[in-house]
């Protein structure tokens, strides 16, 4: 990465980037139709995804996409056999008597994994950071205001059974993904299972807000402080770290613990009820993404 004098640097970037990579991993994980199109464009759609926050100037924009493409092939080669294990647990579990325990478990290895990116990214993020000028923080700080504003629409619009069966909508999503269809009175019975949550919406908006607030004062640090490399780096992994353990620090850790649970308990009534044509659905779906993941781990773009 190319080095830069201080000038406006920003960990808003950087933040930006570490969502950007999380939610694109989740899409390609979720199994789109298309995981080697979508994995082999990823580094593509993660640089306009930046580049909307930021407005990349043109000396930025060649060193972020050589940057992005080094962390992609970093993740072919590193990370990409560690998913075909998660998945292949993933397959005996459906296979045998999987335990709420053994969703907990796979969540927190998905996490780690996540984390993993995030941190091999900071050095590069600094850098990042580091060369934002100030319109560049106003534009992310202007996106930030603009997607709370989206969810307030909509997720904090209407009553309570809107909001549930909103929220019930986008599971089904993915266990129809994983198993297929579901008949009315399967479906009856996750609905039950996706309402048993609790539901704040409120909640997660702050907590999204409270990230981002974080961030905007990180970034006023750097640029106050005219920061070094290393410091950044500090700062972003601290930043990382932080997000992954709010959640069990939190004076909110009783709902969040309470969501988690609920939640994997409403993974497991899905599981319970499947039908053996339903798992073997699910079965096949991961035996394609670990063929493909195999595949993109030992070939070059």
């Amino acid at each position: 990465m190319k080095k830069f004098n201080t000038q406006a640097p920003s960990s808003t970037s950087s933040s930006r980037l570490t969502y950007a990579l999380l939610a694109m991993l989740l899409v390609v994980m979720a199994g789109c139709s298309g995981l080697r199109l979508a994995y082999n464009n990823g580094d593509t759609v993660l640089y306009w995804w930046l580049n909307a926050y930021v407005d990349l100037d043109r000396d930025q924009k060649g060193w972020v996409r050589d940057d992005i493409d080094k962390l992609f092939d970093w993740h072919r080669r590193t990370q990409l056999k560690d998913y075909v294990e998660i998945l292949r647990t993933g397959q005996k579990q459906l296979q045998g008597n999987a335990t709420q325990a053994d969703l907990l478990a796979d969540y927190s290895e998905i996490k780690q994994r996540t984390q993993a990116l995030l941190l091999k990214a900071a050095p590069e993020l600094a850098d990042l950071a580091r060369s934002l000028k100030p319109e560049q923080i106003a534009q992310m700080e202007k996106k930030f205001k603009s997607n709370n504003e989206d969810y307030r629409k909509k997720y904090l619009s209407g009553d309570q059974e809107k909001r549930q069966k909103l929220r019930y909508k986008k599971a089904m999503e993915q266990f129809e993904l994983w198993f297929g269809s579901f008949s009315s009175e399967q479906e009856a019975v996750i609905r039950k299972a996706s309402d048993a949550r609790p539901l704040n919406n409120e909640v997660w908006l702050d907590e999204r807000m409270r990230r981002q607030q974080n961030v905007l004062s990180l970034v006023k640090k750097v640029h106050q402080e005219k920061l070094g490399k290393e410091a950044t780096v500090g700062l972003i992994t601290t930043l990382i770290k932080d997000s992954f353990e709010r959640l069990e620090h939190s004076e909110r850790k009783a709902f969040f613990d309470a969501y988690e649970s609920s939640t994997a308990q409403m993974v497991m009534t899905v599981i319970k009820i499947a039908t053996p044509a339903q798992k073997a659905h699910a079965v096949k779906r991961m035996q394609g993404w670990i063929d493909d993941f195999n595949s993109l781990a030992t070939q070059p773009k």
